[in-house]
């Protein structure tokens, strides 16, 4: 995994690098991860009707690629080898660029192949954040991966509620949310524009990948309570080995003290046949 992400260019400052660029990437890699969520609001807020609404959106665009530029121009001055970090880094390179590119472009209608170019950034800025994200959804917290599904069903909700018109109530976003999500598809509802539809597929790729690592969590929860079982048997096994063992050396040792012992009588023996 690590391999991938490197080749991806997402390897962030190398460990041979200065004390203080490691020290200040701790850091900055995460504020890179909360400026990396302006992109979703700026995207939709993009498709609004009002001209209010869409001006906010590339002002979003704006202070996105100002802070990938600052943070990635800060790095590079306290990296001893800059050319070398902005390559191990270059995904955050190309995020800048894209979001520098929303904000020149964005005039509505789009056309198809504008349509292509921005969900394709959308789905960079996704994979951004998911690869940023991925040391706390190991499959083992369970209780942090139900957490963020809560969180994507109540945030996804909202957004169907703001996107899509057939949603009259919050109530009725949630449950698309969960049907989108789900993949359940009972079809009383569906997303009609292509906002929500955008909205819709992301929803649903979150929400398979969370599905599966709650399901793999939950397996993994069992598999570890065999390996227990399994390590304890083996910790018991081995300390009746190591008692054996330690016996026998004991049964070895006294046997060499005994042999020890009856060796000069038995060398004492012939001496006195031979003074008779």
């Amino acid at each position: 995994m690590k391999e991938s992400v490197r080749a991806a260019g997402l390897a962030g400052v190398d460990s041979h690098d200065g004390a203080r660029a490691i020290q200040a990437w701790r850091w900055m890699q995460w504020t890179l991860l909360v400026v990396s969520l302006l992109a979703i609001p700026a995207f939709y807020l993009e498709l609004a009707d009002a001209s209010g609404l869409r001006l906010a959106g590339r002002a979003l665009y704006a202070c996105m690629c100002a802070g990938f530029v600052a943070i990635l121009a800060r790095m590079a001055a306290l990296s001893h080898k800059p050319q070398r970090f902005l390559t191990r880094n270059a995904y955050d390179v190309l995020i800048a660029l894209g979001a520098a590119a929303s904000v020149a472009r964005g005039l509505l209608p789009w056309s198809s192949f504008e349509w292509v170019l921005r969900i394709l950034f959308v789905a960079l800025v996704a994979v951004r954040i998911v690869v940023a994200l991925r040391a706390f959804f190991a499959p083992g917290r369970l209780g942090l991966l139900l957490t963020a599904a809560a969180v994507l069903l109540a945030s996804a909700g909202a957004g169907f509620y703001w996107l899509e018109p057939g949603v009259h109530t919050y109530a009725e976003g949630v449950w698309l949310a969960f049907e989108s999500s789900a993949t359940v598809g009972y079809g009383d509802t569906a997303p009609t524009t292509p906002a929500s539809r955008i909205f819709a597929a992301f929803v649903v790729l979150l929400g398979y990948g969370l599905l599966s690592l709650v399901f793999a969590s939950i397996a993994a929860t069992f598999v570890e309570q065999e390996e227990r079982t399994l390590r304890r048997e083996m910790h018991r096994d081995i300390k009746a080995l190591r008692d054996e063992i330690a016996a026998l050396r004991k049964d070895v040792r006294e046997t060499r003290v005994s042999a020890a012992a009856v060796a000069p009588v038995n060398r004492k023996i012939p001496h006195s046949d031979e003074s008779h």
